[in-house]
């Protein structure tokens, strides 16, 4: 969608950033049930699957036309501080 103005533009980001803000809710509330299924710490830390969710987003990046060490960021920032959550979750639940 070409924008005619700034305001137009930045509408549409704040529409934008609305969703991305609901579905990290919604992906904060998987994170928070996945702590019931852990063992221990290694198992919230799960560096693997770290690992596979960065590089499968910066190959999602590459299919949608964003820039991949952007997202790859932004990624491994979300998820550092979600296993900071699931970290004091799975504390809490022992």
């Amino acid at each position: 969608m070409r924008c005619t103005t700034l305001d137009e533009v930045r509408e549409n980001i704040d529409r934008i950033d609305n969703s991305i803000i609901k579905l990290i809710a919604e992906r904060q509330q998987y994170v928070v049930q996945a702590a019931s299924f852990k063992k221990n710490t290694q198992e919230v830390k799960a560096q693997n699957r770290v690992d596979a969710v960065i590089n499968k987003s910066r190959k999602k990046a590459e299919q949608y036309g964003a820039n991949p060490d952007i997202v790859a960021n932004i990624y491994r920032e979300m998820i550092n501080n979600f296993i900071n959550l699931e970290t004091t979750k799975f504390q809490n639940k022992a």
